[in-house]
């Protein structure tokens, strides 16, 4: 029986707040180049109240993934929590225009608001992330409907999720729920920082779930050693692995199978959504059928899409793309 959704992600919403800056800027204001750190509301609010030229767009890294996804025409949901304040709104009407179902309504009352990330990104594309939770915080398994993680083809989760006991919660039974009812579950491994401290979690999911993301430094963060060692063991205990590698080949293992996509390496304008995208195209290549190959050069043409231009969504057809590339 057909499933409602092809692809149903359950993550942090997140509304991105980007500016530009260099990097005497992020020195001044204590910010760590290049990562993704958790703040609370009062630096929040002083570094929202520091951003000069804002603009805003609805982030969280999954939510970005599925934007690509809905680019290439698949069915796709999401598992979020935003407040019902006007960021709140804001996201729910930008993830329905781009094809996504919300499917959790705004909530009403609490005093958390809408989660917001920080983003500046410096003269080299390279962005500093500073996010703070707010409501996404509570995110719990009670948010997670059996109709909708029950009726997917595929569930993409983040690692952040594993931040918050109820956010972990909800990832364990949103995974249950749609392979339960025949789906597929997978994970995209977030950053080191966050595979550090889940370490252990992360491990026994590698073991569970169907598929698992990560980049070069997550991989080795994991299993604490080289590249290459860390791979030979997610492979040998994972369905399919993925690794990319910033600029360099990527490579994708399921059981004896295994394939080294090259990369055509450009000069990011803005590596925001970079790793979000490439999980749309591979994931699009699974969600179709396609070979490990062509499922990582997938990955490849939709990262470079959205590294070309301002943000952490397509703003191009990625299908034309795939077709320009021959990969449909």
């Amino acid at each position: 029986m057909k499933k409602t959704y092809q692809v149903v992600g359950i993550g942090n919403a997140i509304v991105d707040v980007l500016t530009q800056c260099d990097d005497s800027f992020l020195d001044l204001m204590g910010i760590q180049k290049g990562i993704m750190q958790l703040v609370e509301r009062k630096r929040g609010e002083m570094l929202y109240g520091a951003m000069r030229g804002r603009t805003q767009a609805p982030g969280g890294s999954v939510a970005n993934t599925l934007a690509g996804l809905g680019n290439l025409g698949l069915s796709t949901g999401f598992i979020g929590r935003v407040h019902d304040d006007a960021l709140g709104q804001f996201y729910a009407a930008e993830m329905a225009r781009d094809g996504t179902d919300f499917v959790n309504p705004p909530v009403t009352g609490g005093e958390l608001p809408t989660s917001r990330s920080m983003i500046f990104v410096s003269p080299d594309g390279e962005r500093s992330m500073n996010t703070y939770l707010g409501i996404s915080a509570e995110l719990g398994p009670d948010d997670v409907a059996d109709d909708v993680a029950g009726q997917a083809e595929i569930l993409f989760l983040e690692g952040y999720l594993y931040d918050k006991p109820k956010g972990k919660q909800a990832f364990d039974r949103a995974a249950r729920v749609c392979r339960e009812s025949g789906g597929k579950a997978g994970i995209t491994l977030s950053d080191p920082f966050c595979v550090d401290r889940h370490r252990d979690s992360f491990r026994r999911l590698v073991k569970e779930l169907d598929y698992v993301i990560g980049n070069e430094h997550e991989w080795e963060a994991l299993y604490q050693t080289d590249l290459g060692a860390a791979l030979e063991q997610a492979a040998s205990e994972s369905g399919l692995v993925v690794c990319t590698r910033s600029g360099h080949d990527v490579v994708l293992v399921r059981g004896a199978e295994e394939a080294v996509v090259p990369v055509k390496r450009i000069v990011p304008v803005d590596a925001t959504g970079a790793g979000d995208q490439f999980a749309a195209g591979f994931l699009y290549g699974l969600a179709t059928g396609q070979s490990l190959e062509t499922c990582g050069r997938m990955g490849n043409v939709a990262a470079a899409e959205v590294i070309s231009h301002f943000g952490a969504r397509p703003e191009a057809s990625l299908k034309e793309l795939f077709r320009k590339n021959g990969l449909i």
